[in-house]
């Protein structure tokens, strides 16, 4: 049997809520398949099941908030004949009742091991006699802000300690010994009515929160380096409008599309940017998966990810970056292209910003700022001119790299971006 997990979709999640399943049990699934639809803080997004086999049994109803790690359905491999045990050995039962929020001491026995945000085990701390559950992001957190974990009660799974309570009783949320209250409006396991998704405001709210939370902690936890250069257009703006002459309206190619692929193909020579930290390592990755910065009509910005840019035409990128925009926006986006970005890229040059000083998006390494592409004067061979120039900066974690590999990359997109027909 296999365990369907609520997903971490990025660094900045604890907890998400079941709006819709797309399954029943009995059900036969794939790889790829869309099971669910969960309510983040930024986005309802379609998750999606990385197994063949028949749904089991759905263990959390619509309407139902639970922390990353959560088993949310079982999945039988379709050569596995269904059996008469009780599933309720190996998995609590999340549907039905509503769930009560128990000191430790009442942790039901055959309750599963507790995952932090990242869908890792949750690790302990003693408290006298008991041990108490603490997710490691908490801990490093409580160690920060001076919160005493033992005197703390936690409302994740078998009563883990997550960050929310950890800042709660920094702020005096909370009173020593005793569980912490969730906030006015905050939804509990077993507590939500199952058809309320959150309205545009509260959607803003709490995408501003989620977005501050992993800000505050890139700034906390990274050691952030900074590069820039200017980068001359002109050959690269007299070829698209060139190329797009030969198309349609509908097919052109927007200028966007050149600096993206860039990127992609720069990362190549310095694939050490193309990369995760992770327990403490440095994790290059293979597929180039950039994650572009889009801003939600009601506020709020959130980076989906393009996949595997190396290797996609420019008409097949223009055309992938038309439909995640359209998707984003309308609120269908999938679970894999929330977790997928191996870096990212933020493009405010629309709004007439001329250059874009980024924070790391942890567990990446790396983020790509460009601004407006803006007629400057231009020096060269001791005669001066006018170009339309692109300011192109790196922010970069210094735990993975070091400015000369930032400005190589810099430079790498610079040469690509003067012979656009090679993109």
């Amino acid at each position: 049997m296999a365990e369907f997990r609520m997903p971490s979709l990025g660094a900045d999640m604890e907890a998400g809520t079941v709006i819709e399943w797309k399954v029943k049990p009995g059900d036969h699934v794939k790889r790829g398949d869309i099971i669910a639809v969960v309510d983040t803080e930024k986005a309802a997004v379609e998750i999606e099941v990385f197994e063949d086999g028949i749904i089991e049994k759905i263990l959390v109803e619509t309407g139902m908030k639970v922390p990353v790690g959560t088993v949310l359905a079982i999945i039988r491999p379709e050569e596995v004949p269904a059996g008469p045990r009780d599933l309720r050995e190996r998995v609590p039962e999340a549907s039905g009742a509503p769930v009560t929020l128990s000191t430790p001491s009442s942790r039901p026995p055959h309750a599963p091991h507790p995952m932090d945000l990242h869908g890792l085990p949750a690790r302990s701390v003693k408290a006298g006699a008991e041990r108490v559950k603490v997710s490691p992001y908490a801990r490093r957190l409580a160690a920060e802000l001076s919160v005493d974990l033992t005197a703390l009660g936690g409302t994740g799974p078998e009563g883990t300690i997550r960050a929310a309570d950890v800042e709660r009783a920094a702020t005096g949320r909370t009173i020593a010994g005793k569980l912490p209250v969730p906030p006015a409006g905050e939804k509990v396991a077993g507590q939500v009515p199952p058809e309320a998704r959150p309205v545009a405001g509260d959607r803003r709210e709490g995408m501003r929160r989620a977005i501050a939370a992993a800000m505050s902690r890139s700034n906390r936890e990274i050691p952030h380096y900074y590069v820039q250069t200017r980068i001359d257009m002109s050959g690269a703006l007299r070829w698209l409008e060139a190329e797009n002459q030969k198309r349609s309206i509908e097919q052109r190619l927007l200028p966007v599309v050149l600096p993206l692929k860039a990127v992609a193909l720069a990362l190549r020579e310095v694939p050490e940017l193309n990369a995760y930290w992770m327990d403490d390592r440095h994790r290059p990755q293979e597929a180039v998966n950039i994650g572009f910065a889009i801003a939600l009509r009601g506020g709020g910005l959130i980076a989906p990810a393009l996949l595997q840019v190396d290797i996609k035409s420019l008409d097949n990128l223009m055309e992938d970056l038309r439909d995640l925009i359209t998707r984003t926006r309308a609120g269908r986006l999938r679970s894999s292209e929330l977790t997928a970005a191996t870096i990212t890229v933020t493009h405010l040059g629309d709004l007439g910003v001329e250059m874009v000083f980024g924070v790391i998006y942890p567990p990446q390494v790396a983020l790509v700022g460009f601004g407006k592409i803006m007629e400057q004067p231009w020096a060269e061979r001791g005669m001066l001119a006018v170009r339309p120039v692109l300011t192109a900066t790196l922010a970069a974690d210094h735990r993975a790299t070091d400015g000369r590999r930032g400005a190589r990359f810099l430079d790498a997109v610079n040469d690509y971006l003067q012979e656009p027909a090679k993109l």
